[in-house]
């Protein structure tokens, strides 16, 4: 048996806005984006060829909205792997994406952490081979 985490969801305040920055900044694919209602859709997204995808959930409601930028309590929850730390971060940084550092070097590997426009905390990561 062979198991997978297929999605996971990310709650934004609009399905536009974070289409804009995942695809449009970040160069994430759009897998796919289906109107439930007219409130709803089914929005898929990841990074060129990755299993795991985003589900981008926007808000319904005050809970929801509260819980934009803090669904890991602050810490780091996401994480972007590169095979190419430098071309990667430059084209982030003319991008308009915001790194709360600059690159770093640690043991494991090269990382600096960014956010997304929604207060989300992600590490840039390229893994020492």
């Amino acid at each position: 048996m062979s198991q997978h985490i297929s999605a996971v969801a990310l709650v934004v305040p609009d399905y536009d806005a974070g289409i804009a920055f995942y695809v449009g900044k970040l160069g994430f694919e759009l897998i796919e984006d289906t109107q439930l209602s007219t409130t709803k859709r089914w929005v898929l997204i990841a990074p060129k060829g990755a299993q795991t995808r985003l589900l981008l959930a926007q808000a319904d409601g005050p809970e929801q909205s509260a819980a934009i930028g803090h669904q890991t309590g602050g810490r780091v929850g996401f994480f972007l792997h590169t095979d190419d730390f430098v071309a990667d971060h430059a084209r982030m940084l003319s991008a308009g994406v915001h790194f709360e550092e600059a690159p770093r070097h640690e043991p494991y590997g090269s990382v600096a952490v960014f956010q997304d426009p929604f207060g989300n905390r992600w590490d840039l990561l390229q893994l020492k081979r």
